[in-house]
């Protein structure tokens, strides 16, 4: 459903996009990108000795895709026509490592609606980043700031 107002989300509403999986490639480009090098990254040996015993991706790098997973439901789910900006993300939480080779997906709801004057509103989500195992590893909120239906 093609979303272009405000008015267009309900409390309550919940999504969940396709599964997407992480690649050591996902990791080294990311590392690349940001300068994180840790080497719970990107040092298998160093990685085999941690608390984790393998390399981890780095938890923005889950974040990112995880968010970023929403457009999957289709360019007028994650966000709506009438998107004027990202407001903000709160309650960031990293819950479970995620390794090379699992699988995420994402499940939102639309937690909070709020009118901000007679044009613009806020829509807020909060989000599960989701495993294979059904083991959440990431939450956080979201808003939006968007248009809203002409009277």
């Amino acid at each position: 459903m093609a979303r272009a107002y405000y008015e267009d989300y309900e409390i309550g509403e919940k999504r969940t996009t396709p599964g997407r999986t992480i690649t050591e490639a996902d990791i080294v480009n990311f590392a690349g990108l940001t300068g994180d090098w840790h080497p719970i990254h990107t040092d298998t040996t160093f990685a085999a000795e941690s608390a984790f015993g393998e390399r981890i991706a780095h938890g923005m790098l889950v974040l990112s895709i995880g968010m970023s997973l929403a457009f999957r439901l289709g360019p007028y789910e994650a966000l709506p026509q009438s998107f004027i900006a990202f407001y903000g993300m709160e309650s960031v939480r990293f819950t479970a490592p995620v390794v090379i080779g699992d699988t995420i997906h994402l499940e939102t709801e639309i937690a909070q609606l709020e009118e901000k004057d007679a044009s613009r509103g806020v829509v807020t989500t909060n989000n599960h980043v989701v495993n294979q195992n059904n083991e959440t590893v990431c939450v956080f909120s979201t808003k939006i700031l968007c248009g809203r239906s002409p009277v």
